[in-house]
């Protein structure tokens, strides 16, 4: 009896090729090995307990003084999501969420030392492949890449 595979997607030859990696896919690869970098350096520093989700609520520009609502607009995520992930950073002892002054109805994070010596490794790891990446590309053509995705994200925030 010879089997049937239920779809072409289940086949056991090569995958097929949809052409070169667009600029996502371009951006995306470096990002991960950026996340990775992180990742390590923070579990290396004695941040174990954190891990891939919570970056999404630690790294840049950060969550010091943000409304949760403010959050989960910023990293387009669902607030019930980011709830989930401020109550662990909580749990954990990274942040707590403070009554608002302006708005007793609403909250605001506050990182605590823990969470800004966090703030501190992740600055450091990106930095250290911000140099890596100097010396690969040379000065001027690093430079060129940062400006260019300067210009993209002040862009993107129009």
């Amino acid at each position: 009896m010879i089997e049937q595979k239920s779809s072409r997607f289940t086949h056991d030859g090569p995958v097929e090729s949809f052409g070169p990696p667009l600029i996502g896919a371009l951006l995306r690869i470096p990002w991960e090995q950026v996340v990775r970098r992180i990742l390590v350096r923070l579990h290396e520093h004695g941040f174990d307990d954190l891990d891939a989700p919570h970056l999404n609520l630690l790294l840049y520009p950060g969550p010091q003084g943000a409304r949760p609502s403010e959050l989960a607009t910023r990293r387009g995520m669902s607030k019930q999501a980011v709830n989930y992930l401020l109550g662990e950073l909580e749990r954990l002892g990274y942040l707590e969420r403070r009554a608002d002054p302006d708005d007793r109805r609403s909250k605001r994070v506050a990182l605590t030392r823990r969470g800004e010596r966090v703030g501190y490794t992740i600055r450091d790891a990106v930095s250290e492949i911000e140099r890596e990446w100097a010396e690969r590309l040379g000065p001027k053509r690093f430079a060129q890449l940062r400006d260019i995705l300067v210009d993209l994200n002040q862009s993107a925030q129009l």
